[in-house]
């Protein structure tokens, strides 16, 4: 059973992965057309003072823990910390030269510090299981 669970995780991972690549790499807002019909505006799900970017760090964090919960079996580079990172800042870095894309400090900080704040509590997760 418990290595079942670990499938469904792992798959669930590469899935949100493939998601995540489409969701950044389209032209456009892809959620913002499917919700509103317009590839130009982005959602803001959760209303705050840093307007979309709540979204990018509550999405990196998912995915790291994810990630972080598969290499405890599946140990490869794919469910880093360090791939996970560097994505979060790939990803974003890439919207330079995306069309009808925009680069954001503020989501650059969010993707990355939803990557951290995971790694973080799935580390101090452990650790504690450990004691």
């Amino acid at each position: 059973m418990k290595n079942t669970k670990f499938k469904l995780i792992k798959y669930l991972y590469f899935f949100s992965s493939i998601i995540l690549f489409i969701i950044y790499l389209f032209p456009g807002s892809i959620i913002g057309y499917l919700l509103y019909g317009d590839l130009g505006r982005q959602p803001d799900f959760i209303p705050n003072p840093i307007g979309t970017s709540i979204n990018h760090l509550i999405f990196f964090a998912y995915l790291t823990t994810l990630g972080l919960v598969v290499r405890l079996k599946y140990k490869n580079f794919l469910n880093s910390f360090t791939f996970l990172f560097s994505l979060s800042i790939f990803l974003e870095l890439a919207h330079w030269l995306i069309p009808n894309r925009a680069f954001e400090y503020y989501d650059l900080f969010a993707n990355s510090m939803g990557v951290i704040i995971a790694y973080l509590l799935i580390n101090t997760f452990l650790k504690l299981k450990i004691k």
